[in-house]
């Protein structure tokens, strides 16, 4: 693989948003040579000048020269609409470099992006990360990733600069699924957790009582241990993470469930709630205040 410098890894990050900005400050640092990309070019022209990093004028012009394309985007359709024209993806890429997807996508879409960049010699990986912007600032993410093994291992260098625990989880679009599932399984605990704390502070029971009863019992979870004190009885509610992804990654998890023909009533209940919240509450609304629908919905407040 050519490198600009003896032991220099070429990385182009594209997406600086609220997790991808400092997963990429990771790659800012020897040994590797960074370029970014962000659709505001003012973000990441601030973030070339506090951190060294070339500022790309387009996809193409980041992905020219670099071993590795990283991407970080909201959904695979926006990473696959990147591919495209001349200023696109594509327009740069060549062979034997890397696209590593951070996104929290689709995997029939990825693998679908995966086979197109095949026919031109490009590798791929799905590698969306598990562990909030807290985590992507420590370094210390969890990456699921599906591809190929010998892809993988070349790719490790670059994954741990950001990732705590790296695991490969199976082929092509397999990392996808695992993080579709894993929101899921968030977003199911914290429906459920408003509703039953909905139920008990209707009945008169006291929110910090039963919050402390249920987290040294077979009910805790980290969305009774951290989420509702930390957010939602103190109706904090930093926005960390969108509902709006969590409802899209939802449906991602009720879909792939959908495809495997697994039966799926909890799950696809779920997707379904969240649609809904998501509509109530608007793109902005932190994924912690889809209790605030439960709570109009039941005429109280967890608090």
């Amino acid at each position: 693989m050519e490198r600009t410098e003896k032991n220099t890894i070429a990385v182009a990050f594209i997406g600086l948003g609220a997790i991808g900005e400092p997963m990429a400050k990771h790659l800012a640092e020897p040994p590797f040579q960074l370029a970014v990309w962000n659709r505001t070019r003012e973000k990441a022209d601030a973030f070339g000048k506090a951190n060294d990093a070339r500022v790309a004028a387009t996809p193409a012009d980041a992905a020219r020269g670099s071993d590795f394309v990283i991407t970080c985007l909201p959904t695979s359709y926006d990473v696959e609409a990147l591919l495209e024209g001349s200023e696109g993806l594509l327009a740069g890429l060549r062979s034997g470099s890397t696209l590593v997807d951070c996104t929290s996508g689709e995997p029939g879409v990825s693998r679908a992006i995966a086979a197109r960049l095949a026919e031109r010699g490009i590798r791929f990986l799905d590698a969306p990360v598990s562990g909030g912007v807290s985590g992507a600032e420590r370094g210390a993410l969890t990456v699921m990733c599906g591809g190929a093994e010998e892809v993988f291992e070349q790719a490790l260098p670059v994954l741990r600069s950001f990732g705590e625990k790296v695991v490969r989880c199976g082929p092509v679009g397999a990392g996808h699924a695992l993080k579709s599932v894993n929101n899921m399984l968030l977003a199911i605990n914290l429906w459920s957790a408003g509703e039953g704390l909905a139920v008990l502070a209707k009945a008169g029971v006291d929110i910090d009582a039963a919050l402390g009863v249920i987290n040294a019992s077979s009910g805790r979870s980290n969305v009774t241990e951290t989420l509702v004190p930390e957010r939602v009885v103190t109706r904090a509610f930093p926005r960390t993470f969108r509902l709006a992804l969590l409802a899209k990654d939802a449906g991602i998890a009720a879909a792939v469930a959908r495809e495997q023909k697994v039966p799926s009533p909890l799950m696809q209940l779920a997707s379904e709630l969240y649609r809904v919240a998501h509509t109530e509450l608007g793109d902005l609304a932190d994924h912690a205040e889809v209790v605030k629908v439960i709570e109009k919905w039941a005429g109280v407040e967890i608090s």
